[in-house]
């Protein structure tokens, strides 16, 4: 019994120090620590949960949002940043969304396919515009028919978070029947900030397929793809949407430029049946689905 009360000393020690001293403590260290001392005590609970410490993970310069995205408005600091976390919201500037990992609380962003540059993307023969459903945006750009694939997006880096190592992400599917020429030869990407470039090879789509090339009276006549090693190949997401990694960057404190993303395939190979919903750029880390 004396070992019992000998240990428990410490621990009615901490949860009566006063609160905002625990609310300082909290603050620096991450929103999932955060969540973990609300379940110590009262004590704890109240100063984890309080705006002083949900202040700090907030970023204070979040871009404007659009009308409506956070209504109704949450009634503290803990309840915007659970928001930010949860899901996407749209920006007041456009066909973008934005918003917050829980881990590092980072801003993390997506261009839609309308905030990208594809080339011939508003030529019908090429390209069309279909709606979709499973997004924030409501319409996606579907590949019909093109030689030279190109597909290009910027984004300022003062509107990343600092210090922080990124990588862009090419969000898309594949139609289920018809689709060609994504695979080989392997596309390629390109993410740069300022002097640092970085590149990958990617395939798209990994299944050959006989169907008629738009009657061009071809076939490719090909079975699986064979990928080699240092290709990297699409995952699926939870959202049921399919992403391939195009770069990584590291975000330095005063670092002032634009960040390049493209991807492109400009061969003699006929392409179809890629369908883009945008292009994500969120920490680099232990990828999640």
């Amino acid at each position: 019994m004396e070992t019992t009360a000998t240990e428990s000393g410490p621990a009615c020690e901490i949860t009566s120090l006063p609160e905002d001293l625990l609310s300082v403590s909290i603050a620096r260290t991450t929103p999932r620590d955060a969540c973990r001392a609300a379940a110590v005590s009262p004590a704890f609970r109240a100063a984890a949960d309080s705006d002083a410490v949900w202040s700090c993970f907030v970023p204070r310069d979040l871009p404007p949002l659009a009308d409506g995205q956070l209504s109704p408005a949450p009634p503290s600091k803990k309840a915007l940043f659970m928001r930010l976390s949860d899901s996407p919201v749209l920006l007041a500037d456009g066909p973008r969304s934005m918003w917050l990992d829980r881990e590092t609380r980072a801003k993390c962003y997506m261009l839609s396919a309308r905030a990208l540059c594809i080339i011939w993307g508003d030529t019908p023969p090429y390209w069309r515009w279909i709606p979709i459903t499973d997004s924030s945006f409501s319409e996606a750009a579907q590949l019909e028919l093109v030689w030279w694939l190109e597909i290009r997006g910027n984004i300022d880096s003062k509107m990343l978070s600092k210090n922080s190592a990124y990588a862009a992400y090419i969000v898309f599917k594949v139609v289920d029947h018809g689709a060609y020429g994504l695979g080989s030869p392997f596309p390629e990407t390109c993410v740069s900030l300022g002097g640092s470039k970085s590149t990958r090879q990617v395939c798209l789509h990994d299944k050959g397929c006989d169907e008629s090339l738009w009657g061009l009276g071809q076939t490719t006549g090909r079975g699986p793809i064979e990928i080699p090693p240092d290709v990297l190949l699409p995952r699926e997401r939870a959202d049921g949407w399919f992403e391939l990694e195009m770069g990584e960057f590291q975000n330095d404190a005063g670092e002032d430029g634009e960040v390049s993303i493209r991807l492109m395939e400009t061969s003699a190979t006929v392409k179809s049946g890629l369908i883009v919903q945008g292009i994500e750029i969120r920490p680099k880390k232990q990828d999640r689905c």
